[in-house]
């Protein structure tokens, strides 16, 4: 049987070439988003935000809950593949990151499609739990505070019907998951989120290998 293929820069930059459709819109928020204090280590990967594109797209989602918006870049990428009617609802800590993607939402023709939500997360799920009730989005991206991790996922098994998707971006994080010596509580917390999910009956999970690993949870 192969083994996984390393991932070299030559094989990194041949996916892109090969692989990404990226607009003028995206390429340009993305080179914006990397000139930012610590802006290239905190936006999504651009094929990553592709592969969540296909599978709102393939999950027919018309709801998406976004945990972590940042500047917008996977929010503008989700929003277009929605199924027609369909809404991102997108939740960020500060107003100053998505401030800057409302103008790239704009040009892209999806600023109907999103909603911005201010506030600590676990308010606003907790918030978004009582106007909706359980069940009442399709699909569900986390990429937020990565201590927090733990919460964000409970609210979303909650808040997503059986048969949608939750992702989790950073499930490796920068390779930090396996070394003992890192013991910070962003790593602790994705460590016991993803031996938790390993036995978790409510999910069908995948942990991919690919950007920062990413971690596809069904909803059974």
């Amino acid at each position: 049987m192969a083994d996984q293929i390393v991932a070299t820069q030559e094989i990194r930059d041949y996916v892109r070439e090969i692989s990404l459709r990226e607009d003028p819109v995206l390429a340009e928020l993305r080179e914006l988003t990397a000139r930012l204090p610590a802006g290239a280590a905190m936006q999504v990967m651009a094929e990553e935000a592709q592969l969540l594109a296909l599978l709102v797209s393939l999950a027919g989602a018309t709801s998406v809950l976004e945990v972590g918006t940042f500047t917008g870049y996977s929010t503008l990428c989700m929003a277009r593949a929605l199924a027609p009617g369909g809404t991102v609802v997108t939740c960020d800590i500060s107003d100053r990151w998505p401030a800057i993607a409302a103008e790239y939402w704009r040009r892209a023709g999806v600023d109907d499609r999103i909603e911005v939500r201010i506030g600590d997360a676990r308010q606003t799920l907790a918030a978004l739990a009582d106007e909706r009730g359980p069940d009442s989005f399709d699909f569900a991206f986390i990429d937020a505070d990565k201590a927090g991790y733990p919460a964000y996922f409970e609210a979303a098994v909650a808040l997503v019907r059986p048969g949608g998707l939750i992702v989790i971006d950073n499930t490796l994080f920068f390779g930090r998951v396996v070394d003992p010596a890192a013991q910070d509580s962003d790593t602790v917390a994705i460590r016991a989120l993803n031996a938790s999910l390993r036995d978790d009956p409510r999910v069908d999970i995948s942990l991919l290998t690919m950007a920062d690993g990413i971690t596809l949870a069904r909803k059974r």
